[in-house]
């Protein structure tokens, strides 16, 4: 009687355990690499000091449901401040207030949701003053905010969805003064072609990593004069343009 051959199952069980070899070896590695780089890693706090990681923009989002969550963030961050208390009625409730107290708004302290504020502040430390260095020469010293709150429709069309505006969930900028002096105004230098114009369009792009929707001067003539960024969750908004 023939003996049956035993060689294929035993190259099936070295396949097997070499790939569980190579498994746990690429997961070890892989608890290793998000251990030292967390701005990388899903299930790692987010702290805003963080160079931004492929999972920062998710975690920002996630934070737009989240009001407890989102403070602790900014206290994890030492970002300061002010928390405000609930007002308005209706579709403009704003149960999520609060100013920030060391960003360079003009005018000062704007009264905005907590995920915009963690926005304002990932987008100014790691976009707006790199940009600004790099394509001016020099750092930003205030930002010109338009406002955050208008108990209102979009485009102020009674049919339309409400603003993100409402609720204070968006903030309006209309330019940037710089440390030399010089300033940059959307209204203006937008699309001019030179420095400023560069500058404006270099940070409305970067804004999309740290906003749901950025509105510009290229999306239409209600933005001729300042950037929209906001973090509502609005489905005809949800843009970068």
């Amino acid at each position: 009687m023939k003996r049956k051959d035993s060689r294929p199952a035993l190259r099936r069980f070295d396949r097997i355990i070499a790939l569980a070899f190579v498994g746990g070896a690429l997961l070890l590695a892989g608890r290793v690499f998000f251990a030292e780089n967390p701005q990388h890693s899903p299930w790692a706090p987010l702290d805003l000091r963080q160079e931004r990681g492929w999972a920062t923009p998710m975690k920002l989002a996630s934070l737009q449901d989240d009001a407890a969550g989102c403070r602790a963030v900014l206290d994890r961050s030492e970002i300061e401040f002010s928390d405000l208390p609930d007002v308005g009625e209706g579709e403009c409730t704003r149960d999520d207030r609060l100013t920030l107290g060391a960003m360079p708004f003009a005018p000062r302290f704007p009264q905005m949701t907590c995920p915009v504020a963690a926005g304002m502040v990932m987008w100014l430390d790691k976009d707006v003053q790199p940009l600004a260095e790099g394509i001016l020469g020099t750092r930003v010293s205030r930002i010109d905010q338009l406002g955050t709150y208008s108990c209102r429709r979009m485009y102020g069309d009674e049919n339309a969805p409400w603003s993100e505006h409402a609720t204070g969930n968006a903030i309006d900028i209309a330019g940037f003064q710089l440390e030399d002096g010089r300033r940059v105004n959307v209204l203006r230098d937008w699309g001019d072609g030179e420095d400023s114009g560069r500058f404006l369009i270099a940070v409305r792009d970067a804004a999309c990593s740290n906003f749901g929707t950025v509105l510009s001067p290229d999306y239409n003539a209600a933005h001729a004069d300042h950037l929209h960024l906001d973090q509502g969750r609005n489905p005809a908004m949800g843009a970068c343009r």
